[in-house]
């Protein structure tokens, strides 16, 4: 933890600007459909709102509203329909849509922030700037030529490559501000993209605790039709090759092979496509695959687990998976990643970079250990109270957006009046 508060000293995290604030979010993704970008979305807006502020999220018109949090949806697009993550052509249509949105918006919420998701969300902010005279928060998951690669949306150096470069460039230089989800995103953004450290401060996702905790497993089984008896490994997420699926597909058919009596939980979206594989790889009887798991339901599931994985080979976005895990007292095997060392710490198992041979090793021999299991559970639970509540997450951000006001020259008289 210690990486992540040298920054917040840098950055002066102490210069109060008092009163209620409004914060505009731009989310332009369909918030919210139960994926890792969209809890970290509705958290920080939902800790914001319990800390006294007001916040509105401006996004597209797909997803469903979160109880709790007001939400202002562009116009139905008929012809998009697309809820899983990743880059589409349609895109910048729907953020054209949502710049005119926000901006109607914002003229009756009158916000005093915006804080962006996503790099979209950003160059949306940087246009409402000329018409709203209030700091502009980037809040960035990972770099946006990174993504588009992992996607196999372009190829590095080629001319389209080289234009999102130059996009992205521009759009860490505009933002007023810029948390990361993570303390090696930040330094890619300071030693790679050249931002400034007084620009910059990582962030991490949590974990409400409250909510996400150890549930009885029995239940759980059921619930999901499950034998009682058995050890679990339990996968949550997006599906697909960035999120180390395929590999994962690969060190389930290893472990079958010798024998393992381990079964699989696979949990999220789109599932078609690897339940064909799993079929093909003669790995039914191994997998269960849920599709899209409701965000509410999903301490539920998990504590069907004994242990839980994330293949994710993406080295840019942070992992926010994992913090779920960690509140569920589910010891956690994953590949090894300054992101990933940097949430789990020694309380990781960590298997090889992208070798699905080593990964069902480790998985093999945390499923045939109870005593460890129960080590790094107890020591998981804890580190999730302890560090990583969004309140926390919460209270940092709004000492963070009180002292860009603070830097903007923003009266206590204004702030909160409207």
């Amino acid at each position: 933890m210690r990486a992540h508060r040298e920054p917040e000293r840098a950055s002066g995290l102490r210069s109060p600007v008092p009163g209620r604030l409004r914060v505009l979010m731009l989310a332009p993704t369909p918030y919210f459909v139960d994926r890792g970008c969209h809890v970290r979305i509705y958290e920080e807006a939902r800790a914001l709102k319990e800390l006294g502020q007001e916040v509105l999220i401006v996004t597209y018109h797909l997803g469903r509203d979160m109880p709790g949090i007001k939400t202002c949806r562009i116009p139905r697009v008929a012809w998009y329909r697309k809820l899983s993550a990743g880059p589409s052509w349609h895109k910048p249509c729907l953020d054209i849509l949502l710049l005119f949105t926000a901006l109607r918006a914002a003229r009756k919420f009158r916000p005093d922030i915006i804080h962006a998701h996503l790099h979209e969300g950003a160059f949306i902010g940087i246009l409402l700037k000329k018409f709203l005279p209030v700091p502009l928060l980037f809040d960035c998951q990972g770099s946006l030529t990174a993504e588009l690669i992992d996607h196999g949306f372009v190829r590095r150096g080629s001319p389209l490559y080289r234009l999102f470069g130059f996009l992205e460039r521009f759009i860490n230089r505009r933002a007023d501000f810029i948390i990361t989800s993570s303390g090696p995103g930040a330094e890619t953004l300071r030693n790679e993209w050249g931002v400034n450290g007084d620009r910059l401060l990582p962030l991490m996702d949590g974990v409400n605790s409250e909510e996400f905790r150890p549930l009885p497993r029995e239940e759980a089984r059921r619930a999901l039709n499950l034998p009682l008896e058995g050890p679990v490994a339990v996968f949550l997420g997006v599906l697909n090759r960035y999120q180390g699926v395929d590999l994962l597909l690969e060190a389930i058919r290893i472990l079958r092979e010798k024998g393992s009596p381990v079964r699989f939980l696979v949990m999220g979206f789109p599932e078609e496509k690897y339940r064909r594989l799993a079929e093909q790889l003669g790995l039914g009887e191994a997998v269960t695959f849920t599709g899209r798991v409701d965000y509410a339901k999903a301490p539920l599931f998990l504590s069907a687990g004994d242990i839980a994985l994330s293949p994710k080979i993406s080295r840019t976005e942070a992992n926010g998976k994992l913090f779920n895990y960690m509140a569920c007292g589910l010891p956690t095997v994953v590949f090894d990643t300054p992101i990933n060392r940097e949430i789990l710490g020694d309380a990781g198992v960590y298997a090889a970079y992208g070798d699905p041979a080593d990964l069902a090793a480790k998985i093999e021999a945390l499923a045939g250990d109870g005593a460890q299991r129960e080590r790094l559970a107890a020591r998981m639970v804890g580190m999730a109270a302890a560090e990583h509540s969004w309140q926390a997450r919460g209270m940092r951000l709004l000492e963070l957006y009180r002292l860009l006001l603070s830097r903007q020259g923003k009266n206590d008289g204004k702030v909160g009046n409207h």
